[in-house]
């Protein structure tokens, strides 16, 4: 499998980083601000060298989402969608990750709980 490259703080061959490493934590996210993937919001606020942008709602369909798991790029929507599993692989996905979605996705209306 050859994912793209997803930087971070000791990131490993599934996306689990420094300050996520257990064993359903296993998603990136491109982030909208620089087009790059990243493990966590704390691993860009470590290294990118600028501030995270939303991602709005009207852009919820753009593939922002990768599966560690299995390489699958799902949308922000799917991701959201997939209640904690990938729609590609059946791997699950940390179901606490929800709790963080206003760090990464502007949240309101398109959000449903």
């Amino acid at each position: 499998m050859n994912l793209p490259q997803v930087r971070g703080v000791d990131v490993d061959a599934q996306t689990r980083c420094g300050h996520y490493h257990g064993a359903t934590d296993i998603i990136a996210i491109k982030m909208k601000c620089c087009g790059e993937y990243y493990a966590c919001k704390d691993c860009h606020n470590e290294l990118a060298g600028h501030a995270i942008v939303l991602w709005p709602v009207a852009e919820w369909d753009c593939a922002a989402i990768l599966c560690g798991g299995c390489g699958a790029e799902l949308t922000i929507r799917e991701y959201m969608e997939c209640e904690s599993r990938c729609p590609a692989c059946g791997a699950g996905f940390n179901p606490g990750c929800r709790k963080h979605y206003q760090f990464y996705f502007e949240v309101g209306a398109g959000l449903r709980e």
